[in-house]
């Protein structure tokens, strides 16, 4: 199960390769994971987690979002039942990218519910001032008012908070104290100690500027300037910069109340692990794509186990930087593609008509990379369904 270099399987099927042609791909043995967390951890670790659409509802998908909630629901208890947490109507379901504040709230709801019953999971979910169109965003005061109004919502019905970054904000603020004083503000008034989300704009391009400056360095002095002033009111901080160092940096910084969540889906491995000064705890996307691989390597490294830590998640990096590559926005697509192969959902079909955004030579080599990985929890499954993708894209596997 530990071997870097599985030996090969029976399994084939032709992938298309980058000069038009076709080639007869031989799938690796796989490797299994434990679908329950075995022993205990020492990160606090979440995946963001995807929505399940319906592809069968009456709605214009680019329009209107139709969720398969018994779908969606059944993905976070397994997501639960591996021993991490969920980071709910995060930009991994898709919000801002075809979910709404009002499908999202419902969704929150859902899931805050479903971890209560499983016995208090952990779960926190995005606020933000997405309801707020940000042509109708005049002053400092309609970002505070629509901050404001989600928080109330998620907290009444029993939520924690991941203060996720404003287009708005981006919009208006010009200057350090501009966010200080949204921040402040906000910050004075939840419930418990929230997580804040600095989301950089190759994830969404309406955040460029964040923090009041294009400069990321200023921009990191305001953030973090921010967050020790109200270390008492902050869980955590997750950084999504794809910048290794920048997080280093940030995270030596930190009040020491102060969890570092990376989101750094290209360097995840190593900053989890840390070094002599510190590490990081984990609140990522692709968690949701390799959370049985996560859940084990996490428990190896609680064990005191590093070797095996790394010779389990390190094979899923490239298979990250992939996902995640330029533009990084449509990660998405590969997110649900790999939990419709990997038996979470009967179809390929996302919210907003997203499984459109990536090439069928991309989907081609994610499927390469995940088998390389041991990622594939069905071969078989995963083979056939492969298969009836590229037949709907027009190549006869």
């Amino acid at each position: 199960m530990n071997r870097l270099v599985p030996p090969m399987s029976s399994l084939s099927l032709k992938l298309p390769t980058a000069g038009g042609g076709l080639e007869t791909y031989r799938l690796a043995a796989s490797r299994t994971f434990p679908a329950k967390l075995e022993g205990t951890l020492n990160r606090v670790a979440f995946s963001a987690a995807h929505v399940v659409a319906d592809p069968r509802a009456d709605v214009d998908p680019w329009l209107t979002a139709a969720v398969d909630w018994d779908r969606t629901i059944a993905f976070r208890e397994h997501v639960w039942d591996l021993g991490l947490g969920v980071a709910e109507a995060m930009d991994t379901a898709q919000r801002g990218m075809g979910l709404d504040w009002k499908t999202s709230l419902e969704l929150i709801r859902r899931s805050v519910s479903a971890a209560k019953a499983k016995g208090n999971a952990l779960v926190f979910s995005g606020a933000g001032t997405d309801h707020l169109a940000v042509q109708d965003a005049r002053t400092l005061d309609d970002v505070i008012r629509a901050y404001e109004e989600q928080i109330a919502a998620i907290e009444k019905v029993g939520g924690r908070i991941i203060l996720m970054c404003s287009r708005a904000l981006a919009k208006l603020g010009r200057s350090p104290d501009d966010y200080a004083k949204v921040y402040g503000r906000v910050l004075s008034q939840v419930r418990e100690p929230v997580i804040i989300h600095w989301l950089g704009d190759m994830f969404d391009p309406a955040l460029a500027g964040y923090w009041g400056t294009s400069d990321l360095d200023k921009a990191m002095d305001t953030a973090v300037a921010i967050i020790n002033a109200h270390a008492g009111k902050v869980d955590g901080v997750k950084v999504s910069l794809l910048d290794k160092q920048r997080e280093i940096d940030m995270r030596r910084r930190l009040d020491p109340r102060v969890k570092m969540y990376t989101g750094d889906d290209f360097n995840y491995a190593e900053l989890i692990a840390g070094d002599e000064q510190g590490f990081s705890h984990a609140l990522l996307g692709i968690f949701d794509a390799i959370a049985p691989a996560a859940s084990y390597a996490l428990s190896r490294l609680a064990a005191g186990d590093e070797v095996g830590f790394h010779d389990v998640l390190g094979p899923t990096v490239p298979l990250s930087r992939h996902i995640f590559k330029a533009p990084t926005r449509f990660y998405k697509t590969g997110i649900v593609f790999m939990a419709y192969l990997n038996g979470h959902q009967d179809h390929f079909t996302m919210i907003g008509g997203q499984e459109s955004t990536r090439s069928t030579l991309h989907l081609a080599e994610l499927f390469r990379l995940a088998d390389a990985a041991g990622l594939l929890a069905n071969p078989e499954l995963a083979t056939r369904r492969m298969k009836t993708v590229l037949a709907t894209r027009g190549v006869e596997s």
